[in-house]
């Protein structure tokens, strides 16, 4: 079989001069090369194709045929199980979780409360409405540490302190991971993932949980970014990478992560970076999440939550996100530039999801703590 190969920038233009020459031809494979340009959508794509004539073509298909093959069809389904997912969230996600009664729902069931509550029990719920606390929650909090006052015949505070009550109800109303779990020499690395829209600060809070399996546990950790999109991303990922001195690695595409992953069986965990995308682009989300089902492997989820946003967009976040994704942890970011903390209890009340982390500051390793109902509860009111 004779193989001819031409180069050019156009696909569709090599295949017509291909068929000029050779009449009626079959496409073995072809190659794509992107050159220059610092921007991704900048960068020009240069094509090598291979072809042979008809009437050369062996009788039996040959090894590069067949995979050529076989890699067309992984691609065909890859692209209709991504439609499929796209289809699926856009028309039957899950429903949302009960929503906070925000807006004009608000003052009727501050309204309410003020029937209910009385004394100090009262004044710690206005407390927790200041810093974003939905009333719903804040009511749920409060009862908790609550008895009957007789003479007013409304609920009042039976512990000694603010603190004492809104540790009690964090408590009992909120879940904690503890943490992620990874147990070193298992066989197989644990894969862990950071999930969230643009600019809530998964490449920096990853490598805070890197330093601190490396430096505190001892384990032997990498870091795969699927992050080509941002400008930058790859280069600062690959810095902290290097100052840990752990393995990094860049997966364009579903093929690429499925050969990183088969190369660190040898390693006790892998952080995974993915790209920020908006909650609202549901395309994107299944552009990562086709990406990740190369995994082999089982992939535990946190998702970024910024303390910026209210509660209503946080729980769309976590919605939209959960459409793609077993979100099995919430991981909140940047406590320290917002003075409503309230949606670290609001967002895990509502979707009944744990609270893993929270960032607090930019600094890498330090500014990141584990999230217990002891943290939350001098974010609510004080130390």
């Amino acid at each position: 079989m004779s193989v001819k190969v031409y180069e050019g920038e156009d696909l569709e233009s090599l295949i017509e001069k291909a068929k000029e020459e050779l009449g009626e031809i079959d496409i073995l494979y072809y190659e794509v090369e992107k050159r220059g340009g610092l921007l991704p959508f900048f960068r020009k794509r240069r094509y090598r194709l291979f072809v042979t004539p008809k009437e050369e073509e062996c009788r039996q298909p040959s090894v590069q045929q067949e995979q050529v093959t076989k890699e067309l069809e992984e691609l065909r389904r890859l692209v209709e199980s991504l439609k499929e997912s796209v289809s699926k969230a856009a028309s039957s996600a899950p429903p949302p979780p009960p929503p906070p009664r925000g807006d004009g729902g608000s003052s009727v069931v501050f309204e309410e409360l003020l029937v209910e509550f009385t004394g100090d029990a009262l004044e710690l719920v206005k407390k927790l409405l200041e810093k974003g606390v939905e009333p719903e929650v804040a009511k749920a909090i409060v009862e908790k540490s609550c008895g009957l006052d007789i003479e007013t015949e409304k609920m009042d505070l039976n512990t000694a302190t603010f603190r004492e009550a809104v540790f009690s109800g964090v408590k009992e109303l909120i879940s904690f991971t503890g943490g992620f779990k990874v147990e070193p020499q298992s066989g197989e690395p644990k894969l862990i993932a950071f999930l969230g829209p643009t600019g809530v600060g998964k490449t920096t809070n990853l490598f805070k949980v890197a330093s601190k399996f490396v430096i505190e546990q001892d384990l032997k950790v990498g870091v795969i970014t699927t992050d080509t999109f941002k400008v930058g991303a790859v280069q600062q990922a690959r810095v902290y990478a290097s100052i840990l001195n752990v393995p990094f690695f860049v997966a364009t595409d579903q093929k690429k992560f499925k050969e990183i992953l088969a190369s660190v069986e040898n390693l006790d965990v892998v952080l995974i970076d993915t790209v920020g995308r908006s909650h609202y682009d549901y395309w994107r989300l299944g552009e990562i999440k086709a990406i990740l089902s190369g995994a082999s492997l089982p992939i535990e989820y946190t998702l970024l939550i910024s303390c910026n946003y209210d509660t209503k967009e946080a729980l769309e976040v976590v919605k939209r996100y959960r459409g793609f994704f077993p979100v099995s942890s919430l991981f909140f970011t940047k406590v320290d530039e917002s003075s409503r903390p309230g949606v670290m209890v609001n967002v895990p009340y509502y979707t009944e999801l744990p609270l893993a982390y929270l960032s607090t500051g930019q600094r890498v390793p330090e500014d990141i703590k584990l999230l217990t109902p002891e943290v939350v509860t001098d974010y609510l009111v004080g130390s």
